[in-house]
C-alpha cells in the first residue's frame, strides 16, 4: 500500500522540512493497538507531518500552513453507547472553527445506529461534517488528506482567489447588462435571459 499523500495533492513542505504538526490525544492512543499507532506514525512520516502526544480534548489537532483543524476519530461505533460520543462532539464543535468527526462503520448495523442517534442527538448537517469510512486505514489517511487541503487552500489563499474571480465575474455580468438594456425595447428580464443562453 502506498502511504504517500505527496503525488495526489501540492506539497506543503516548509523552510523546517515539515507538511505540518500532528497532535494526537494521549487517551485515544492509548485505547489504539499498537501495530494501528504504528500505522499512523509511518504514514505521517512518510507524508512529512511530525508527531506529538499530547492531553489534547480532540482526538487530532493537525497544523499545516498555519490552519489548525481538529478531529475526533471514532475507531468503534458501539450502538448501546452513543452518548458520551455526541456530547463530546457538541462541546468540541464550539471550540474549533475546522472541526470534523471521522467514524469507522464495517456494520450496516453501525450505520442505521448513527443515522437514528444523529437526529436524535439534534445534530445539524455540516456542523461539524462527519465521514464515514470502513477501516481505521482508510480514516485516519481521510484525516490527514482534510487537514492537509485545508492548509494548501490556506497557504495557496484559493479562498481569496474565488472571490477576485466571482467579482470579475460579477462586473463583467453588470457591464453586460448595462450595454444590453441600452438597446431601446430591452429591459433587464431579457437581458438575462439572452446572457444565460449564449
Amino acid at each position: 500500500m502506498d502511504i504517500s499523500l505527496r503525488d495526489s495533492t501540492p506539497s506543503l513542505s516548509t523552510f523546517s522540512g515539515t507538511a505540518g504538526v500532528c497532535l494526537m490525544r494521549n487517551a485515544w492512543k492509548e485505547d489504539q493497538h499498537p501495530s494501528f499507532i504504528n500505522f499512523i506514525s509511518t504514514f505521517l512520516s512518510a507524508n512529512s507531518f511530525r508527531l506529538n502526544f499530547v492531553p489534547i480534548a480532540p482526538d487530532f489537532i493537525f497544523n499545516c500552513g498555519g490552519l489548525s483543524v481538529a478531529f475526533i476519530f471514532v475507531t468503534n461505533w458501539d450502538c448501546n453507547n452513543v452518548a458520551p460520543i455526541f456530547n463530546r462532539v457538541k462541546k468540541l464543535k464550539m471550540q474549533f472553527a475546522r472541526f470534523y468527526v471521522v467514524i469507522t462503520f464495517p456494520a450496516k448495523e453501525q450505520i442505521d445506529s448513527f443515522i437514528q442517534s444523529y437526529f436524535k442527538f439534534g445534530m445539524v448537517i455540516g456542523k461539524p461534517t462527519f465521514v464515514s469510512v470502513q477501516d481505521l486505514e482508510m480514516g485516519f489517511e481521510k484525516i490527514v488528506k482534510i487537514a492537509h487541503s485545508s492548509g494548501v487552500y490556506k497557504q495557496e489563499r484559493i479562498g481569496e482567489k474565488l472571490k477576485a474571480e466571482r467579482k470579475q465575474l460579477v462586473q463583467g455580468m453588470n457591464f453586460y447588462l448595462k450595454v444590453v438594456t441600452s438597446i431601446p425595447g430591452i429591459d433587464n428580464h431579457d437581458a438575462n435571459a439572452v446572457f444565460k443562453t449564449r
